[in-house]
């Protein structure tokens, strides 16, 4: 199309994507491409602010390694990482709720056993927590040799990648519930702490108004074979920025109860946390994933 107007652009755009590609791929891009192109008009977009748009994805860009991914931090930022967790993991059986990964995770924890603490350095005035629960299946069986992968803050507000000052691995481990499906460990009381914003992320919350900081929290990720992997984070229900985390992803029945530990107990707060996973294998192909 050689007179390219507002009014057909669009329409030339997607009349361009090849007819050979994967249905999926014009169904997103042509979504997309009329999303877009509506947004700039709604807003008649400068060409001055599509520039600083376009510097600005490439600020993000540079600031992005193994450690840190910029672009996950803004997909938060605007909601959209939660937004896509709750359209692809509806809980369609009664499992527990899902909810964001974060981009702190670190596959290979080390493997400990029933009841061993996750503390590698200590702070000094920090509580410590032991959290227990129970692994069942919608059925309401308990589920053993379940895998719960286990990762929270220092109580300086930095996970072990951000701070060289931390061991390897600091707060984090992996578990293994027993016969009865239960798990047993010791970690912190979660600290609240602000996502990383002296980079790309950070100027698109000064953009919007916003602040940077998340509730207090624990990550689970939750596997077993024939089973629903169940991502996950346990809130502690007096930590500030419950009802305000800055992305969006606190869900009310993922906020837990700290209480003071029984007397002679080797922790000072205690914690009983339940999950529900979802066991493909019974639930038949409807299911599976």
């Amino acid at each position: 199309m050689r007179n390219i107007t507002l009014e057909n652009v669009t329409d030339a755009v997607i009349n361009a994507m090849s007819g050979d590609i994967p249905a999926r791929n014009r169904e997103i891009m042509s979504a997309a491409i009329k999303h877009i192109h509506a947004f700039c008009k709604e807003v008649d977009l400068s060409y001055d602010e599509w520039l600083e748009a376009m510097k600005w994805f490439v600020r993000a860009g540079h600031i992005s390694n193994e450690a840190r991914n910029e672009f996950i931090l803004i997909s938060d930022i605007i909601g959209v990482e939660v937004l896509v967790d709750m359209l692809d993991k509806k809980p369609t059986h009664g499992e527990t709720i899902t909810t964001v990964l974060g981009p702190f995770y670190r596959e290979n924890s080390p493997v400990l056993p029933k009841g061993a603490s996750i503390i590698q350095k200590e702070y000094p005035g920090t509580e410590t927590v032991r959290i227990t629960g129970t692994i069942r299946d919608t059925d309401g069986a308990p589920v053993p040799n379940v895998i719960l992968d286990v990762w929270h803050d220092a109580p300086n507000g930095l996970y072990d990648l951000q701070d060289p000052e931390q061991p390897d691995m600091n707060f984090r481990g992996r578990f293994e519930t027993d016969e009865n499906g239960e798990y047993d460990l010791v970690c912190y009381r979660p600290a609240p702490y602000p996502i990383p914003y002296d980079g790309a992320a950070g100027e698109l919350l000064n953009y919007m108004g916003h602040h940077p900081w998340r509730p207090g929290h624990v990550h689970f990720m939750i596997m077993k074979e024939g089973y629903k992997t169940l991502i996950s984070q346990i809130y502690d229900s007096e930590t500030e920025y419950l009802d305000n985390d800055s992305v969006f992803a606190v869900k009310e029945e993922l906020v837990g109860t700290l209480k003071k530990a029984p007397e002679g107990a080797d922790t000072d707060l205690a914690m009983e946390f339940n999950f529900v996973i979802r066991n493909n294998a019974k639930l038949g192909a409807v299911a599976a994933e």
